[in-house]
């Protein structure tokens, strides 16, 4: 085993923390911008999505502060595109889910070989993001 990397490993705890929070802001407004006959299951799913990013930016934000880190109180940047079809939002989601995946990816390169534990988080939060890319790819299917 080779030595963690603490410094890294907690910036970049953080940077995944603010980009959780960011999605929390992201699929809040997009459960609130959804209209269409499809409107209440996206909706939900919409819901669904910003609780379970809370859920991750707490984690993240546990496992930093354990390794003495001290959590941002930012958000990652987020831009406003005003395009609210059904289509966009969930191009966006797949977009937002995508840069997720990367960060728990970069988070597996820095813990490798120095915490069996914190290989397990990223392994699972990979898992986790690789899931909701493929549902999100199911879900433009019809968009096609």
């Amino acid at each position: 085993m080779q030595e963690l990397d603490q410094k890294k490993a907690i910036d970049l705890l953080n940077t995944i923390m603010e980009f959780e929070l960011a999605g929390v802001v992201r699929y809040t407004h997009y459960s609130l911008m959804v209209t269409g006959p499809n409107r209440i299951p996206i909706v939900t799913f919409f819901k669904a999505q910003a609780s379970e990013s809370l859920l991750h930016a707490q984690q993240a934000g546990e496992i930093l502060t354990g390794l003495d880190g001290h959590p941002s109180l930012k958000i990652a940047p987020m831009e406003e595109t005003y395009q609210h079809s059904v289509k966009d939002i969930l191009e966006e989601s797949l977009s937002h889910e995508k840069k997720a995946l990367s960060l728990y990816k970069e988070l597996l390169d820095v813990v490798s070989d120095a915490s069996i534990y914190l290989e397990e988080f990223a392994r699972t939060m990979i898992g986790q993001e690789e899931m909701h890319n493929l549902e999100l790819k199911k879900m433009l299917r019809d968009f096609s």
